[in-house]
């Protein structure tokens, strides 16, 4: 069972459905101890990054997220669900993250051609082609993005993928267990549904391998 981590945020049953559609056991929740016997954890994003933080904190669930990391457990964090895996973000002032990942969120700047937020359809370039959540994917590939702020990862070796929007900002990581989206799997059709069925193959390898 892949668990969704459920902070008070809207529209997290979106992940779950993807998964179903894949045939893929998803449980949204805020139970700490569900999601330690999770064989995989996702960590979505909807709204601010303040406001998510806070939400996890106040369910107690800052420490089962940290430990569904360090323990080596597939961990998937989408949209600003990847953004709080960093050190800090500037939305709505300077607010910590859970520094997983050195670096920090930034603002895109709007321009007569750029507009803020990032919304829609856009390539992905895939950097790291070993990384098994793209498997099936390609450099060009079309996903759907929803965001105003984008991460700036300190070492350049997490970064599995680029996106151009005026600047070429890191729009997925990579390392060991963790994963993470800043587009939304869930909204990105039949790319979306591949990704994420990659995300399940990893947590049974995961799940057979530590048999």
């Amino acid at each position: 069972m892949i668990a969704i981590v459920d902070y008070g945020a809207g529209n997290l049953r979106s992940a779950q459905k993807a998964f179903e559609r894949n045939g893929v056991e998803a449980l949204v929740t805020d139970d700490p101890e569900t999601i330690r016997q999770a064989a995989g954890v996702v960590l979505p994003g909807v709204g601010a990054f303040r406001d998510c933080y806070d939400g996890i904190a106040s369910r107690g669930l800052t420490d089962v997220v940290r430990e569904t990391i360090h323990t080596d457990k597939p961990f998937l964090g989408i949209c600003v669900g990847l953004q709080l895996l960093f050190t800090e973000s500037e939305e709505g002032g300077l607010h910590p993250g859970f520094n997983i990942i050195k670096g920090s969120v930034r603002r895109f700047s709007a321009s007569e051609e750029r507009k803020v937020p990032h919304m829609g359809w856009n390539q992905i370039e895939i950097l790291r082609r070993d990384c098994p959540l793209f498997e099936g994917v390609e450099s060009g590939d079309f996903v759907y993005f929803v965001h105003s702020y984008y991460v700036i990862p300190s070492e350049e070796d997490v970064i599995a993928a680029v996106t151009d929007y005026g600047v070429k900002f890191c729009s997925a990581v990579w390392r060991r267990n963790l994963f993470g989206v800043q587009f939304h799997p869930e909204k990105s059709q039949h790319l979306g549904l591949r990704i994420l069925a990659n995300f399940a193959r990893i947590v049974r390898n995961a799940t057979h391998s530590s048999a």
